[in-house]
């Protein structure tokens, strides 16, 4: 299970109706203990893919260790990652699961029209061929 607080729960949802028609990104950070996630902070940055960003999102690995970092600073664990997937499901693709990491919990964001629709947590398996949905708890 995955539970987001409140103030990081808005930064993400404001974050992906900023951007869109695009697709954002950004690091959630927080604890995890016996399974539990709780997500305290959330960090956004910047969608590097070169190509169009409507459909995809590209974390920079300076970006990840920068995160990493700060969560670290901050006495915290780098929890997953979140993203947005404008005027579509909050599902997990083919995309994600290939980029993915197994270790870190991947929120999905759907923004319809610019508008929040709903959000997907999901786990990849460590061979990244696939991912549960994880429970989400959100403020």
């Amino acid at each position: 299970m995955i539970e987001i607080e409140k103030q990081p729960w808005q930064q993400m949802v404001e974050h992906a109706r900023s951007t869109y028609p695009n697709e954002c990104c950004g690091a959630m950070l927080g604890s995890v203990n016996d399974g539990q996630k709780r997500v305290v902070a959330a960090m956004p940055l910047e969608n590097a893919s070169a190509g169009s960003q409507r459909q995809r999102y590209e974390l920079r690995p300076e970006d990840l260790l920068k995160a990493d970092r700060e969560a670290r600073r901050q006495q915290l664990d780098l929890v997953g990652i979140y993203h947005s997937h404008p005027d579509c499901g909050a599902y997990f693709s083919e995309t994600d699961l290939k980029n993915s990491c197994p270790w870190y919990s991947f929120l999905v964001l759907s923004i319809q029209k610019g508008e929040f629709d709903h959000a997907n947590s999901w786990l990849p398996n460590p061979d990244q061929t696939a991912a549960d949905r994880e429970e989400l708890v959100h403020r």
